[in-house]
């Protein structure tokens, strides 16, 4: 029933008035003016039958602009949020994504050395960076009691990947909060944004051979956020 709604009746019946009309000519039941007639009605059917269709498509065309106009206002209202909280379960997927799409410079602030102790937690987060040729420099900025750590465990992995020629002298400094923060430039268009990460519980699982994320915090390019990190890691580098 659906199907047989669809079609155009109106056409369909204006084709068989016209057909009925000709085939009636030709047998000589009706003479040339009324054949006549019936043709300039048709046709006035016809004309009336778009005029109907035009006034619908412009009451459709108005309900689709004013459909465009709501769904403009509604995202203008909108605001994408400042961070977003990545949990246990999708950290290694942001972190694998992030890496991806940085570009340019890209600054490790005071990561914990003991995560990348793993083979299999340096090659899921740190080796895609070090091997991503949108990547031009790689800097990182650590704490001084990490060096140790960070020169006999890290840096050897670092030194085997492609492209570790990028990876800039440490910057060793003295750093008493417990913030971390990778920064990048993010895809073509260069907007800064950085993960952001906590040392100690409830936000990273210390044990005894390695730390372990739980929880980071994705902060997004329009957020005051990235300027306020982008200074504390500038003042931690002058304090070299």
């Amino acid at each position: 029933m659906k199907r047989i709604l669809k079609y155009d009746w109106d056409a369909i019946a204006g084709v068989v008035a016209a057909f009925a009309a000709i085939l009636l000519h030709f047998l000589h039941i009706v003479e040339s003016e009324v054949l006549l007639v019936i043709a300039v009605v048709l046709i006035a059917l016809l004309f009336l039958r778009d005029l109907r269709r035009e006034g619908q498509s412009e009451r459709h065309d108005q309900a689709v602009q004013q459909m465009q106009v709501d769904i403009r206002d509604i995202l203008s209202r909108l605001t994408l949020p400042d961070t977003h909280l990545i949990g246990p379960q999708h950290i290694r997927q942001k972190m694998e994504d992030f890496c991806r799409r940085a570009r340019n410079e890209m600054l490790w602030f005071h990561v914990c050395p003991l995560m990348f102790r793993q083979q299999v937690i340096f090659d899921a987060m740190l080796k895609p960076v070090v091997e991503n040729p949108q990547v031009t420099s790689i800097q990182f900025v650590l704490d001084h009691k990490d060096r140790e750590l960070w020169n006999g465990e890290v840096m050897p992995k670092i030194q085997q990947c492609s492209g570790c020629g990028k990876v800039k002298e440490t910057q060793w400094t003295s750093i008493s909060g417990g913030v971390s923060a990778i920064i990048s430039d993010i895809d073509k268009d260069g907007r800064k944004e950085y993960l952001l990460s906590f040392w100690g519980e409830p936000f990273m699982a210390r044990t005894p051979s390695h730390n372990v994320p739980r929880y980071i915090f994705h902060v997004r390019s329009h957020s005051e956020l990235i300027g306020r990190m982008v200074e504390v890691v500038r003042q931690h580098r002058l304090s070299i």
